[in-house]
């Protein structure tokens, strides 16, 4: 297959909401019917609606300490992968590569299990993290789907 060709984006979308708890499961939504014309497993989408999720709480919980702010939500399909990037303009993470540990947390107080970060790796084929203590944080996930593969 030509990869180039795959490469080439199909779709894209952008929505913003505001960091209530709420809209974890509005953006998981999105998610889901956005990636549908890719035509996932059962499995596939599950991964990419968990990971979404996980980044969705980060910026509620983290980023803006569940106060209230903007929330990023940013889509992109090729032939064969879909890439979401959540973004908020909050606290942003002083230590990514701490933050990434799996069982840290910021918040041990709130008896959060700090695996976000490990579960979004886990069911997506890329991870990457950008933040600026004071300027929030970008978290962008890259999914390759099976079905399109073939």
């Amino acid at each position: 297959m030509n990869k180039e060709k795959n490469m080439e984006i199909i779709n894209k979308m952008k929505l913003e909401f505001p960091s209530r708890s709420d809209n974890e499961r509005f953006a998981r939504t999105v998610a889901a019917s956005f990636v549908l014309e890719l035509d996932p497993t059962i499995d596939e989408l599950s991964e990419l609606k968990t990971a979404v999720s996980e980044a969705v709480t980060n910026a509620v919980l983290h980023g803006y300490d569940g106060g209230e702010g903007i929330i990023t939500l940013e889509g992109e399909l090729t032939k064969n992968a879909v890439t979401f990037t959540v973004t908020d303009s909050g606290r942003g993470i002083e230590d990514i590569a701490k933050a990434r540990e799996p069982l840290y947390t910021g918040k041990p107080e709130a008896e959060r299990s700090g695996m976000g970060f490990t579960i979004m790796e886990a069911f997506t084929d890329s991870l990457a993290v950008e933040s600026a203590p004071g300027r929030g944080t970008r978290v962008t996930m890259t999914k390759i789907m099976e079905a399109a593969d073939e």
